[in-house]
């Protein structure tokens, strides 16, 4: 097992070994509430990828072929570890994210029960029975049994983002390991060391060696190589929307399969006869939880114009209050972003937004009093236009623009009016009227009097357009991670 110290000189983890990496290469890992580095992770190169892959792929028949009730039993033990490195694990994704440390425990009991959920489906991955004797061709049907089975796919790349460090890590590592496929990790570089503590826990576990591989490195490099890889079968990428048709074209080329949870540019509906208080409380959820670097995050508030006055006053003055800080104070509700450059990119768009229409509510600057760390205040911007970058363009950050409407045909426009479709709120006392509004918009998921970021571990999720292909979700996922193989039995 690895020693404590491991983990924060960052080895790599393949076929069960911790290992510098090929190249001898180190980077700093940064802590965004202070812009200084707290630790270092080796760098892995496309030499250490490919041994992670022909590790993982060595061991597809054994893990494939291991009983089910033991899969779930390993699962339920790295459920057991990661809960009882609670503390551990939320101060990690607090330190290199800039999570606040109240939502970093929300991720990780969240991740523990994804494990306990991966657990349960084992159980249901099953396939189908079917009345041979209702087909008439080819003859002798009357005499067969037909029924289907569900097959591991075989080696899942699992490529993960930063904003949940685990939680989303583990939507791709648990329902690989619960279908019986081997897995090869390569985590945000931002974010490498929670992914390899979680290597941690698999391998005190029991978790044999090379079913869990984790390789931080360079996409150009690493993830390329991961994605290429002939013993590689499926890739599953949340991400950047430009990143994963990228990654999508690789595997494509080589006949793999998919799973993509891409960008999103979700809508948060809010109609005249909404109720204003409520509302604006889920608003600021949507908008600033973990400073709006969420995949889910509400990024455009489209408002009917006969209450957009009240609304956006109330929304700037509650956004206004929201306490920045760092992410491992107690008493911080907004942290840092995770990058210099995510700063940048926010004072471009509140200047385009402004130079436009754009009306400025609150926030628009960063938080410098909180400086070297990576702080933007919390922002309400008002009639926005709907030419505006942050408004055509996936701001993640703590950005909220206003754009107005007069009827349900122009918000529907507006709503439906980008490439994206990951999520979509409705906002309205009239359920009827909500309806009407859910069946139009092209979203993966939309949610009537619920922020955009809600979402079950078990059911469903992805996007449609270019938010996504496939869906994760316990079972949804062990899915998309098995084939499907037909089986027949003549008994004449």
């Amino acid at each position: 097992m690895a020693p404590a110290a491991d983990l924060e000189t960052g080895l790599l983890f393949i076929d069960g070994e911790w290992r510098p990496g090929a190249g001898g290469r180190r980077q700093p890992v940064h802590d965004p509430s202070t812009g200084q580095a707290f630790g270092e992770v080796a760098v892995g190169t496309a030499d250490d990828a490919r041994a992670a892959v022909d590790a993982a792929a060595s061991r597809e028949e054994s893990w494939g072929s291991t009983p089910g009730h033991e899969r779930a039993r390993l699962l339920r033990e790295i459920a057991l570890r990661v809960e009882a490195d609670r503390d551990g694990f939320a101060r990690s994704i607090a330190r290199e994210v800039g999570k606040p440390i109240t939502e970093a425990r929300v991720e990780v009991d969240r991740a523990v029960g994804v494990y306990r959920f991966a657990a349960e489906e084992v159980r249901h991955l099953t396939g189908e029975t079917y009345p041979a004797d209702a087909y008439s061709y080819p003859p002798g049907n009357e005499r067969r049994m037909l029924f289907t089975l569900r097959d591991p796919i075989g080696v899942v790349v699992a490529i993960s983002p930063f904003n949940f460090p685990l939680n989303l890590l583990s939507h791709k590592v648990a329902p690989a390991l619960a279908a019986g496929n081997p897995v090869v990790v390569k985590p945000a570089s931002a974010c490498p060391l929670t992914a390899l503590r979680l290597a941690k826990a698999a391998e005190a576990a029991g978790v044999p060696a090379g079913v869990l591989n984790v390789v931080p490195g360079p996409g150009a490099s690493v993830g390329n190589t991961l994605v290429e890889h002939p013993r590689a079968r499926l890739v599953t990428f949340t991400g950047s929307t430009e990143v994963g048709k990228g990654i999508g074209e690789r595997a494509g080329r080589h006949a793999k399969r998919v799973l993509l949870e891409m960008g999103g540019l979700d809508p948060f509906i809010v109609l005249a006869d909404a109720p204003i208080e409520s509302t604006v409380r889920a608003a600021v959820r949507g908008a600033f939880a973990f400073s709006g670097q969420v995949c889910t995050a509400s990024k455009r508030f489209l408002v009917e114009e006969s209450v957009a006055e009240r609304f956006a006053r109330a929304f700037a003055t509650a956004a206004k209050e929201l306490r920045v800080g760092p992410a491992l104070s107690e008493e911080t509700q907004v942290g840092p972003v995770v990058s210099p450059e995510t700063l940048e990119r926010m004072e471009r768009m509140v200047a385009d937004a402004r130079g436009r229409s754009a009306d400025l509510l609150t926030g628009g600057e960063r938080a410098t009093e909180l400086a070297p760390g990576w702080f933007y205040r919390p922002t309400v911007l008002d009639h926005v236009s709907p030419d505006a970058t942050v408004a055509r363009e996936e701001p993640f950050g703590p950005v909220a623009p206003i754009l107005r409407f007069h009827d349900a045909e122009e918000a529907v426009r507006l709503a439906n009016g980008t490439p994206y479709g990951l999520q979509a709120s409705v906002y309205t006392r009239d359920v009827g009227r909500a309806f009407t509004f859910v069946k139009r918009i092209r979203a993966g998921g939309v949610h009537v009097n619920d922020p955009t970021t809600l979402r079950w571990d078990a059911l469903p999720f992805g996007g449609v357009k270019e938010s996504g292909l496939g869906r994760e979700g316990l079972r949804y996922a062990m899915q998309e991670m098995t084939e499907v193989k037909l089986v027949s039995v003549n008994y004449a």
